[in-house]
């Protein structure tokens, strides 16, 4: 194998002059000088005989070259490190870093409650959060993007080597702002079923890259607002731009102060929507082990 000029150093400096704008703030991440920086990047460039990155103001920018070694040059780096990451946790039976999913409908405060108290116990744990909706979380855990799934939603998908465990449903609602016109109507069931198809529906975009897409509450009407998470959802539904379901742990305080209003229908304007803590049979970590056990306890 013949010797190559690219170094993890080197990609590690390109890496943090992208994402910094600059020289000098890219070596202040790295603790380094901006002088050893910039030789850094000139030495690769005169092995590599191509110019990595030019000036546009203030800003250091990547030339064609630059982006094709930085866009290959990542995977390098997302690779070592799962490595470093894999011989850390051999060693000693704790990964140094979690990654954890969040479905958009859970509850925040049982959740950060046993991070909290697994955090306490091992301050130097790395956490990574993500929000999915959906079978977004699904394919994410199957994809390896995450190591734990939060407010997994029935069903649990099948022979994708999946473990879960059960949490306490979660109750949905759909609601309505109080000055939106169903609010008018909202205990005439009869009103609400001829009103209802002609309301803009507030839907959260499955965050599904590969797998199929759901669609989950309302699935009649034409007028459609999508947005990204269950806290854009809420404020949508606040400002009364539409309506749908919303968990009701989620909006109890709105509920209470009548700035939402429950919308009664012929059938059943709520539902339990199952969810489980997930993770793959092949993750056996201690971290995620003891996670898995406190919020088994803090969701109960």
């Amino acid at each position: 194998m013949g010797f190559s000029p690219i170094t993890l150093d080197a990609l590690q400096a390109i890496d943090a002059i992208d994402r910094r704008g600059s020289f000098a703030r890219a070596a202040e991440e790295l603790d380094k000088a901006t002088s050893a920086l910039s030789y850094t990047i000139q030495k690769l460039e005169e092995q590599l005989g191509v110019t990595l990155f030019q000036r546009q103001g203030r800003r250091s920018v990547l030339t064609p070259s630059g982006k094709l070694l930085l866009s290959e040059g990542r995977k390098i780096l997302g690779a070592t490190a799962f490595l470093a990451d894999q011989v850390k946790e051999l060693a000693s039976g704790w990964e140094p870093r979690l990654r954890l999913g969040l479905e958009t409908t859970t509850e925040h405060e049982p959740f950060f409650v046993a991070l909290g108290k697994l955090l306490e116990e091992q301050p130097n744990l790395e956490i990574d959060i993500q929000e999915c909706v959906l079978n977004g979380g699904w394919e994410a855990l199957e994809m390896d993007s995450i190591d734990l799934l939060v407010g997994a939603p029935a069903p649990v998908p099948a022979q994708k080597g999946f473990r879960t465990a059960p949490i306490p449903p979660t109750d949905m609602l759909l609601v309505a702002a109080a000055t939106h016109p169903l609010s008018l109507v909202a205990n005439n069931p009869r009103a609400i079923a001829e009103q209802l198809p002609r309301c803009r529906r507030i839907v959260t975009h499955d965050t599904a890259r590969q797998n199929v897409m759901r669609a989950e509450g309302l699935t009649t009407g034409r007028q459609v607002l999508y947005v990204q998470t269950m806290e854009q959802k809420i404020a949508a539904q606040l400002a009364g731009l539409g309506v749908g379901h919303i968990p009701r742990k989620l909006i109890q305080a709105h509920l209470d102060a009548s700035a939402l209003i429950e919308l009664a229908t012929e059938h059943p304007t709520s539902n339990k929507l199952e969810r489980y803590i997930a993770w793959k049979v092949s993750n056996k970590g201690n971290a995620l082990k003891r996670l898995t056990q406190l919020l088994g306890d803090t969701f109960k």
